[in-house]
């Protein structure tokens, strides 16, 4: 189990953000999480395993609001998308066999079907989420402080910090 860690200043942002409109808190917020997903996504980056280099290219941040809950995930796109969860999770060992009475090939050795060793998990994205957990809060902090400050409001009082 994780350590709990403290970022202060959260609440005073909230009590900003409650005079705004529902559409535009929800904006805000779209931002920020956004901010703090990008402070994450180098860390899930650096802890994959590159032979390509395509899966840690087609790591991408992406926000979703839903009635007043706005949440921001990191997902995994392009080539590659289809394999990032076998790398985070690995595989049991398991017979890989030919489709419609065929045959598999692999340097002129043709089988009707082989057996897969399987593969050990290679996290990356869970560690990168750890890690910078209280930097991606504080990174969400300080976008809202600076969108408040934008719209109109003084918020240049309020510190965000975290425990380290």
């Amino acid at each position: 189990m994780a350590d709990t860690q403290h970022v202060k200043g959260l609440a005073e942002l909230q009590k900003f953000l409650d005079q705004f409109t529902p559409k535009v808190e929800a904006n805000i917020m779209r931002g920020a999480l956004r901010a703090g997903m990008g402070v994450v996504k180098p860390a899930a980056q650096s802890g994959i395993h590159n032979v390509s280099g395509e899966l840690s290219r087609g790591l991408k941040i992406g926000t979703r609001r839903r009635g007043t809950t706005v949440t921001a995930n990191l997902r995994a796109t392009g080539p590659h998308a289809s394999v990032a969860h076998l790398v985070e999770f690995g595989t049991r060992p398991h017979n890989i066999s030919a489709k419609f009475s065929g045959w598999l090939s692999f340097l002129n050795i043709f089988r009707k079907s082989v057996q897969h060793p399987g593969s050990r998990p290679k996290p990356f994205m869970r560690p990168a989420l750890d890690s910078q957990s209280v930097q991606a809060t504080i990174a969400v902090g300080e976008y809202v402080k600076k969108r408040i400050t934008k719209e109109g409001l003084d918020a240049s009082h309020i510190t965000v910090e975290g425990d380290q």
